[in-house]
């Protein structure tokens, strides 16, 4: 089992605690990742867009000319697609891009992304987080005792409002109930800061 340290808001050692294997140290799944950040990405679309057919756009009733004799080509309606203010042909519609992903993949690439901070000495335990300031300085402060101050996602086990507080100026910074924690997050950012609570949360549902 892989054993990392705790640290405080000092940044100084408190304690140690032995993560799980399965969990913390599972073999990296690459697809499995792909996967569910692709499906993350296409979940966040509003699919929303839409454009009229030729059927749709106002107009373009009657024949603009006749069919033969004319030395034009035959047209059918000023509203094709061929012509200026024409209906749209094959245009997008509303549409929902949502792509299903099984629990197991979920968890798998859950387990992959995690294991990867870990393995890049790139997750860090702390503990009393809740009790800093919320001043913007002290938040700055503890990235620079831990070394984490390129782009940190901070993954909290209940409301601290003196953590959002404190961190919300920080450039790239985040802050995520663990409970709202996703793969996308933790491989767009740098440095993954746990608390005590939620890595065994983390460990809890993850092993189920």
């Amino acid at each position: 089992m892989p054993t990392v340290d705790v640290i405080g808001i000092d940044g100084q050692k408190v304690g140690e605690v032995a993560l799980a294997d399965e969990v913390f140290a599972s073999r990296i799944h690459v697809p499995a990742m792909h996967q569910v950040v692709v499906a993350y990405l296409a979940a966040q679309r509003q699919g929303t867009h839409s454009t009229k057919t030729r059927g749709e756009v106002r107009g373009g009733g009657r024949k603009p000319w006749r069919q033969k004799h004319t030395g034009r080509a035959r047209q059918g309606s000023i509203r094709s697609p061929l012509w200026i203010k024409g209906g749209v042909a094959h245009g997008p519609k509303p549409r929902s891009y949502d792509q299903k992903v099984n629990k197991k993949v979920r968890r798998l690439a859950m387990r992959s992304a995690l294991s990867l901070k870990l393995k890049e000495n790139k997750l860090l335990l702390v503990e009393g987080i809740e009790s800093l300031s919320y001043k913007t300085k002290d938040m700055c402060a503890f990235l620079a005792n831990v070394n984490a101050q390129d782009k940190p996602l901070m993954v909290i086990h209940e409301s601290m409002p003196s953590v959002y507080m404190a961190s919300q100026n920080i450039p790239g910074m985040k802050v995520l109930h663990v409970d709202g924690i996703n793969v996308y997050e933790i491989l767009n950012h740098e440095h993954l800061i746990l608390t005590k609570d939620a890595a065994q949360r983390l460990e809890e549902v993850c092993s189920a």
